[in-house]
This record gives structure tokens, C-alpha cells and sequence, in this order.
């Protein structure tokens, strides 16, 4: 199994590991909920280096892309950013990521672990002649998140850089010893979240300053488990399990975010713009709460009922400190998606019942 270029660090700050994938990550460093309270409360330091990462670079790079993606990227000024889904020509979901413009190149990141998926994907559509370059970057860079009400001061003091005031997807270059990296603006936890890229070789020396400078202001170590809740609590979907090839932006609420119905022809723009023209997307993204708690939390898939009739899936669920019930994102049909809907979910031949929320969860 492989691990992360930070293994050692994180097996000294005592992280229980899970795998994903082929990929060993942090799962937590002790005590989830407090990793949790930091993400909302104070500020958190997670490693994300195993999400999928591609430069684009060549002089055909922004038209190239263009021509393959859901939405419109020729609008984007240099440290802008913008997400776009890539689609089969049934209007499928293959890949949902970021794209940052920078002088040089576009970074490609993904939203979601899924390995290099997205790199292979793209890169059958390398024609002759085109003087475009991908270089899959997904083990050469590395990625971290400081997320956190505390956040943006602790980037300052540790960085000398100010990203208060960042819009979403803005970016930013920093310097830090011998490395060169950026900062994003980004959506993982549905707080304020700062995304650093930066070559392999400066990520420990990166990782160990942030949580020596960041240590006054609370920032920890947090895994996968704190940020997996804080997630679903926000309503963020995830490449794999909640965007993939079973559905179609709309039924996402990806709307004005993922694809756009003016750029011009792109795989399958025709199946979005005829949603958008005649309403008939099938079903849509929602929140579910679980009236009484499960014996174990639903897989990716776990069926969705209305009495009898099965009417849709869950995708991903947690334990929610927020809503202090279990909860799920799922897809039910768009007749079963109005808040406070009555359904159940099956769980190992048992159905438990959920009701539908808005996202994102809130305490009422």
C-alpha cells in the first residue's frame, strides 16, 4: 500500500490510518470531534496530497481545455479559478474539478480522491499537432489545507502573505526557503478553507512551520474522518462517491457553478442545456437526517424507498456533531426531494427512516 510523502510526520503526531484506495491517509490524530471543533472553532491542518493534480502548459493550453470542459474558462484573469465538470456525451460526469489560471500554465485540481483519473481522462484527447502538455502532478506536488475561522491570520504570520479577503478559487504564489507554491481560495468544509500547492521536496519543511507558527492560534493536525463530516455537514459534493458517471451536473445543484449553457459545444452540453430548457432534471442532491440512529452508517449506493417503490441512493454519510444525528447526502427522484419528504434508507436489509433536508445541514 502506498503512503503519503508526510507518513512519518503523521505517524509522529499519533494518526490512526485508514486506506483509500491503494493510498494509506490519516483518518484522525486521537480524537476526531476535537479535530473536528478546531475545522470550526480555531483552524485545522490537513494533508491532501494524494488528490489529483495536473499542469496544463503549451501555447493551445486555454483554448484546448476549453473545447473539452463544461464551463468557461476564457473569462478567467491570471489567479482566478473557476469549477468545471468533464462529461461523456450522454452528459455523465467523468470528472469534477478546479482550474486556476496562472501565467504559465492551468492547474487542474480534483475534487475528490480518485487517483489520476481525471489525468488519463483528458489525455486521450491529445491530438496531433496540438501544442498543449499535461504533466500529471499527482505525487510530485503536494497539497495542503488550512481551514478555519484562524486560518487566513495564521497563512499571514507564517507566510507574509494576506488572503483575507480572497474570493473563491482566487489564488496566489508564495515563496517558502527553496520552494515556490500557491495558495487557493477553496470549498472543502463548508468554512474558510486555504489550499497550499507546493513541490514535494518543500512539503515537511512547510507542514512542520504551519503547526509551529499556527500552534497559538489552535491550528492541529486533522484527518480524513473531521473533514469527511464537516464536508457533508457544508452540502459538498465529492468526486466518486457522490459525482460520477450515475449522474449529470443538475442533478448536483451544480447550476451557475460546474457548466455553462453559452460557451459553445463541448461533451455533453446538449443533455444540461435540454434539462435547462424543459426542467426535467430527474433527480437532485439533498440532505437526509436519520430519525433514530443506525446500527452502522449507509455505503455509497445504500437504496433509497418511498413504502415500496426504491426512488433513489445515498452517496456519502457521517455522524454530525452539527445536527446530533447521523446524516447522508443522496439522490432521490426529483418528486422526493422537498425538505421534510419521508423516507427510508436500507441498510443491510434493514430500513431505517430519514428525512429529506436543504443543504447545507443546519441546527433547525
Amino acid at each position: 500500500m502506498k503512503t503519503l510523502p508526510l507518513h512519518k510526520q503523521h505517524e509522529a503526531l499519533g494518526a490512526t490510518f485508514q486506506p483509500l484506495g491503494e493510498w494509506e491517509i490519516p483518518l484522525h490524530y486521537g480524537n476526531a470531534l476535537i479535530e473536528y471543533e478546531s475545522i470550526h472553532l480555531r483552524a485545522g491542518l490537513a494533508d491532501l496530497s494524494l488528490r489529483g493534480k495536473i499542469m496544463v502548459t503549451g501555447d493551445d493550453r486555454i483554448t484546448w481545455l476549453q473545447s473539452l470542459i463544461s464551463n468557461d474558462i476564457l473569462p478567467l484573469k491570471s489567479g482566478q479559478g473557476r469549477y468545471s465538470a468533464f462529461m461523456n456525451h450522454k452528459g455523465k460526469m467523468l470528472s469534477y474539478f478546479r482550474v486556476f489560471l496562472q501565467p504559465e500554465s492551468l492547474i487542474i485540481e480534483d475534487v475528490g480522491e480518485v487517483g489520476d483519473l481525471t489525468y488519463q481522462a483528458l489525455r486521450k484527447f491529445l491530438l496531433y499537432g496540438t501544442k498543449v502538455k499535461l504533466h500529471n502532478s499527482l505525487e510530485s506536488l503536494g497539497l495542503l489545507l488550512v481551514t478555519g475561522p484562524n486560518g487566513a491570520d495564521i497563512l499571514k504570520q507564517a507566510l507574509g502573505i494576506e488572503v483575507g479577503s480572497f474570493q473563491n478559487l482566487d489564488t496566489i504564489t508564495f515563496t517558502f526557503g527553496d520552494s515556490q507554491g500557491i495558495i487557493a481560495r477553496t470549498e472543502e468544509t463548508g468554512g474558510q478553507d486555504f489550499e497550499l500547492f507546493v513541490p514535494i521536496e518543500g512539503l515537511p519543511a512547510l507542514w512542520s512551520h504551519l503547526l509551529k507558527i499556527g500552534s497559538e492560534a489552535g491550528l492541529q493536525p486533522v484527518g480524513r474522518e473531521a473533514l469527511e463530516t464537516s464536508r457533508i455537514e457544508g452540502g459538498l459534493a465529492r468526486l466518486g462517491p457522490d459525482l460520477n458517471e450515475k449522474i449529470v451536473p443538475p442533478e448536483a445543484n451544480l447550476e451557475g457553478i460546474a457548466f455553462s449553457l453559452s460557451k459553445g459545444c463541448y461533451p455533453g452540453q446538449e443533455v444540461v442545456a435540454r434539462m435547462d430548457t424543459y426542467g426535467s432534471v430527474k433527480r437532485r442532491l439533498v440532505g437526509l437526517v436519520f430519525e433514530a440512529e443506525p446500527l452502522q452508517l449507509p455505503e455509497p449506493g445504500a437504496k433509497l424507498f418511498s413504502g415500496t417503490r426504491e426512488v433513489g441512493w445515498v452517496s456519502s454519510s457521517t455522524h454530525s456533531p452539527l445536527v446530533k444525528k447521523s446524516i447522508a447526502l443522496g439522490f432521490p427522484l426529483r418528486d422526493f426531494t422537498q425538505p421534510q419528504t419521508k423516507l427510508e434508507i436500507e441498510i443491510r436489509d434493514h430500513r431505517f427512516p430519514t428525512t429529506v433536508r436543504a443543504l447545507p445541514f443546519t441546527t433547525s
